[in-house]
């Protein structure tokens, strides 16, 4: 029988408060009845009267943002594989299910206690396969944004999440973003000046896209100088998770069968895979203080003279 609202509320002891965003207020809690740890979302009269409404989710320790920022960490090649298997893994599923996420990026992969990883925030996720269905292009937090999207393509498919695998993946090797742009054609100039710039060639169709500009061709840099402690098998899932043509780019389906995961190392399994040392809310409070100063300190230079 199910509980009523009275005996749904006392189940759940209220832990920690997590954060407040415009619509919901977050809560650390535990199942009485699991004996589960649990993060409750209160939405904020999102109805307009007076009932309450609650979510309850699975509790996720942290984010893989936090993971690649916390410089106390030592993230290595087993390390990478298993974050990046198991973001392949999710997003095989998503696909094979004709889902696109179309908002991937560090901080929507959370990370439970045991080390599973979980694709969250599907805001702007969109069902796919109808091959005249058209899209909006404005989605994907720009430095994870595939180049047809940067140019405007209304009609795209699983290529735009697979792109912003690689940057995540990139960005776990590197430790910073690898491509951080400050405006759509800013963008388009760090991902051509990296990579090389496309031409019809190369990518079919390119110059028909709705935003389409000429760029200055760039030679780019071979993906082994710029990844230069990766081996040829790593170097092979990046290449294909960095083709310009979306056609021809990997899939989730295709990396998972790659030789980067049948070698060695193994994927860590999850139990072992390293934990933060400092929270989200706290590793933002510090670059915020580090912001601030990097701000001051270019302030000050312009008022000498």
């Amino acid at each position: 029988m199910a509980l009523d609202v009275k005996s749904r509320a006392k189940r759940y002891e209220k832990l920690d408060f997590l954060g407040e965003g415009q619509f919901a207020t977050v809560y650390k809690a535990r199942d009485k009845l699991t004996d589960t740890i649990v993060a409750i979302k209160k939405l904020l009269d999102a109805f307009g009267h007076k009932s309450n409404i609650s979510l309850v989710f699975d509790f996720m320790e942290t984010d893989l943002e936090v993971i690649i920022k916390d410089t106390s960490l030592v993230l290595t090649p087993a390390n990478i594989k298993a974050y990046i298997l198991m973001t392949l893994q999710g997003l095989e599923y998503m696909h094979q299910h004709w889902v696109l996420h179309r908002d991937l990026k560090p901080n929507n992969l959370l990370l439970d206690g045991s080390g599973v990883l979980k694709l969250a925030d599907f805001g702007l996720a969109k069902s796919f396969g109808s091959p005249s269905r058209v899209y909006t292009h404005q989605v994907v937090t720009r430095w994870y944004r595939s180049p047809e999207l940067l140019f405007g393509a209304r009609m795209y498919g699983v290529g735009v999440d697979m792109w912003a695998v690689g940057c995540i993946l990139a960005e776990l090797l590197l430790r910073v973003p690898f491509l951080a742009g400050d405006s759509d054609l800013d963008q388009l100039t760090k991902i051509f000046e990296a990579l090389g710039t496309p031409t019809e060639e190369t990518w079919p169709g390119l110059s028909s896209l709705p935003d389409y500009v000429s760029f200055k061709i760039f030679p780019g840099t071979p993906l082994e100088h710029i990844f230069s402690a990766a081996g040829d098998d790593l170097l092979e899932l990046l290449q294909g998770l960095f083709t310009f043509n979306p056609s021809a780019r990997t899939t989730a389906t295709q990396a998972l069968k790659m030789r980067y995961f049948s070698n060695r190392p193994g994927p860590t399994p999850g139990p072992q895979l390293p934990r933060p040392n400092c929270s989200a809310e706290a590793l933002r409070e510090k670059e915020t203080v580090g912001l601030k100063r990097k701000i001051e300190a270019a302030m000050k230079k312009k008022l000498i003279f």
